[in-house]
């Protein structure tokens, strides 16, 4: 039995479409973003929403595919067609769009965008290391706040700064609450709802209620465990899922077959899961200086290098104590491809855990395949539990 906040939870999206409409005819400006690379604190300060606009349906790729090639991400078509089919209410109701130059196909995507909204680009240094990218993207956070102040004719002040970032890290660290009362085990929530859970808090125009919504969330989830009231018993194997962005509608389709299988997805290493919460925005440094070190911190596939995402992946395989991760890449998406290599090597060898990279994209052809790969895979961890 579901917790009974997930049927609320999920209602967000359409609830949400309801109030940025409103919100757009009351005056409020909204920012539509692509990225955990991207600084909501700046928008949040010039007075406006923020929304998630990365598409993770099948249904508007067909429409995308006139422009943009067959054998790209899913991930970028299905934003772009959201854009130029008018689907999206989110994207609708954005008064300017932020990008981010994070990898080539959206970059080029952006190009071919930027003529439906006004858009501003962040160049994102390529690696995390050094002084010289800390202050290249220190001014590419300035350039931003310059052109929301342009765009919507307003100031934005260290002291507005200040309180979005406080605004900020009390929505992380709510949703890093919640992604951790997996660590439990077994797991109080499923794989399911705990991504639609991350996934949605994108969609909330009003951050309040929604670090209220997730609180009740995680006092039901407390109060289940009081009762012995689990999503798995203790046996069912424990599974970390690392790789690209995933949501619901199609991209999901990884965590359902593995849950179906039998298997818990207890942590969810990607940008949609944990990575975007791990790193607080310091409070007391210079706004700007703190957003630009928070930010850069992401240990996202096209930094050069990536190490700190193995030593995420280790925190999270002890934390969580799973028995085996699950690397899921979208079809072209060539950053995280390669270095799939070096996350096989590095769970295998250095964490002694079971591996499995899975590459897709949004549709359902391959599902059958998908679910005879996760079963034999969990298998192998069943073998491997007995061996130990």
């Amino acid at each position: 039995m579901r917790p009974k906040l997930m049927e609320e939870i999920e209602g967000l999206r359409g609830v949400n479409s309801v109030k940025i409409k409103e919100a757009h005819e009351a005056g409020k400006k909204a920012v539509g973003m692509y990225c955990v690379f991207s600084p909501s604190e700046i928008a949040l300060a010039a007075g406006a929403a923020t929304v998630t606009l990365c598409g993770t349906t099948q249904e508007p790729i067909e429409a995308a595919e006139r422009d943009l090639p067959r054998n790209l991400c899913p991930l970028i078509k299905s934003s772009y067609g959201f854009g130029i089919t008018d689907t999206c209410p989110y994207f609708y109701f954005s008064d300017v769009l932020l990008a981010e130059t994070t990898c080539d196909g959206k970059k080029k995507m952006y190009e071919l965008m930027k003529d439906i909204k006004p858009m501003h680009i962040m160049h994102l240094p390529q690696t995390a290391e050094g002084e010289d990218a800390l202050e290249m993207w220190k001014n590419e956070m300035i350039k931003f706040k310059e052109f929301l102040e342009k765009e919507f004719d307003v100031k934005i002040t260290d002291e507005k700064l200040r309180d979005a970032i406080k605004l900020m890290n009390r929505e992380r660290d709510v949703m890093k609450r919640l992604h951790k009362i997996n660590a439990h085990k077994p797991a109080l929530l499923s794989g399911r709802d705990m991504l639609s859970s991350q996934w949605l808090k994108g969609f909330n125009v009003d951050k309040e209620a929604g670090i209220e919504l997730v609180e009740r969330l995680i006092a039901e989830l407390e109060e289940r465990k009081e009762k012995g009231i689990y999503a798995y018993d203790e046996n069912a194997p424990r599974i970390l899922l690392t790789g690209c962005p995933t949501g619901n509608g199609g991209a999901d389709k990884v965590v359902v077959a593995l849950e179906e299988a039998g298997a818990s997805v207890v942590a969810f290493e990607n940008c949609t899961g944990y990575k975007g919460l791990d790193v607080m925005v310091d409070e007391e440094k210079d706004p700007i200086d703190a957003l630009a070190e928070k930010y850069l911190s992401t240990p996202c596939s096209c930094m050069t290098p990536n190490n700190s995402r193995l030593d995420l992946l280790k925190r999270l395989a002890e934390e969580y104590d799973v028995d085996g991760v699950v690397d899921l890449t979208w079809q072209a998406c060539h950053t995280y491809a390669i270095e799939s290599f070096t996350v096989k090597k590095f769970v295998e060898e250095e964490l002694g855990l079971p591996f499995i990279q899975i590459e897709t994209d949004y549709s359902d052809s391959d599902t059958g395949q998908i679910k005879t790969r996760v079963e034999a895979f969990l298998e192998t961890i069943d073998t491997s539990k007995v061996l130990a």
